[in-house]
């Protein structure tokens, strides 16, 4: 059955920008991910799928061969992680064994695979909340991947026998032939390059040496991960091949806008309502951190877009270099309903303050302003 076009799998066309094919794979990964679909065979082949064709659009080199061969240009490199991949040469036949025997590429053009193989890394998306990004968080995932076979260790062989030398290549992975003046290698058809064949099957794995398995893996997030970071896990992708070491598994943290704060690299940044008598005379606000509300001062005659600097509260260093700052910028806020004592008492003012010319500014609407104060509030509990 042929593969679905990968940009058709996105749901993106050919000319999509980098920032689109990444938004497109995020909205389907967070859709069909296994821990939202429990059970769910279509939505984790949809799951896997998506992933696929991310791997391959998101890197520039597999995109262009894809662009280029379709999927037989990719369809090494997206299952080894990248590098070269002879498939494209497909279509020149024997070009490639000539060249493998002639200048000794034999391991790069894909022959000779019956050494041990580092096992494919795996990749998986973890939501966290903003707030579980600046402390840090454990959490519990739940990963398929494919492990050695107990049973036979990873041989493929049932229990007390042993996979025996490919008697059609004598162990070498390879049958060699006279084709003109040039030797030309070509993959073993028994044993697929192996060099070993199964007589008899272990019954666990069926001959192939490792199974799928569900595993619960811990991930400890550091305090001050930030959005698209990614945290590997040695040695906790699928197992390898022929004695070869397992992958690494990756896990990508995405994380959660915050209704209040806006991190730039380790700083964050803030809007605070003030009240327009505080702004004026002076005074104490409360404004809202990571650790809580902290007491600052604000001088008489501050004017609406002050930033003020909080120097330690912002989020802390990934690598425990210490915390960034916490900017908050003054919004000065108008009152909407006053008493009849409380207007008299403005005219009065505005009687007596010089009269001045101000430059017209654009401010929140009504709605825009409700919700600052609400955020506060909520900061606040």
């Amino acid at each position: 059955m042929s593969k679905r076009d990968y940009y058709e799998t996105l749901g993106v066309s050919k000319s999509a920008t980098d920032a689109e094919i990444k938004s497109a794979y995020r909205k389907l990964a967070m859709k069909h991910h296994p821990d939202r679909n429990p059970g769910d065979k279509v939505a984790e082949e949809q799951f896997k799928a998506a992933a696929e064709a991310y791997a391959v659009l998101a890197d520039t080199e597999k995109r262009s061969m894809y662009d280029r061969f379709g999927h037989a240009g990719v369809s090494s490199a997206a299952g080894a992680g990248g590098g070269f991949d002879p498939s494209v040469f497909a279509e020149f036949g024997d070009f490639a064994d000539v060249l493998g025997n002639m200048f000794g590429f034999g391991d790069l053009f894909g022959r000779r695979r019956g050494g041990p193989q580092r096992g494919a890394d795996l990749r998986y998306d973890l939501e966290i909340s903003f707030e579980e990004s600046a402390r840090g968080s454990e959490t519990v995932i739940q990963i398929p991947r494919q492990e050695s076979c107990e049973t036979c260790h990873g041989s493929g062989a049932a229990p007390g026998t042993s996979p025996t030398p490919c008697p059609q290549c004598r162990g070498q992975g390879q049958v060699r032939f006279q084709q003109g003046f040039f030797t030309v290698a070509r993959t073993c058809p028994q044993c697929r390059g192996a060099g070993h064949v199964v007589t008899k099957p272990c019954t666990t794995c069926r001959g192939a040496g490792s199974v799928t398995r569900e595993r619960k893996i811990t991930v400890k997030v550091p305090p001050g991960i930030a959005n698209g970071q990614q945290l590997r896990l040695q040695e906790e992708g699928e197992a390898g091949t022929g004695g070869g070491p397992p992958g690494h598994l990756f896990v990508v943290v995405h994380v959660q806008e915050h209704d209040f704060f806006r991190r730039e690299g380790n700083n964050l940044f803030c809007e605070i309502p003030v009240n327009f008598t505080t702004v004026t005379l002076g005074g104490e606000i409360q404004v809202p951190t990571l650790d809580g509300p902290e007491t600052v001062k604000v001088p008489d005659g501050t004017q609406t877009g002050t930033t003020m600097r909080l120097r330690g509260k912002g989020m802390p260093d990934v690598n425990g270099r210490g915390r960034g700052d916490l900017f908050a910028t003054v919004q000065v806020q108008t009152p909407r309903k006053l008493t009849r004592e409380q207007r008299r008492l403005l005219e009065q003012l505005a009687s007596e303050l010089p009269k001045e010319k101000f430059e017209p500014r654009p401010r929140q609407d009504e709605h825009e302003e409700r919700n600052l104060f609400d955020r506060v509030k909520d900061m606040f509990g």
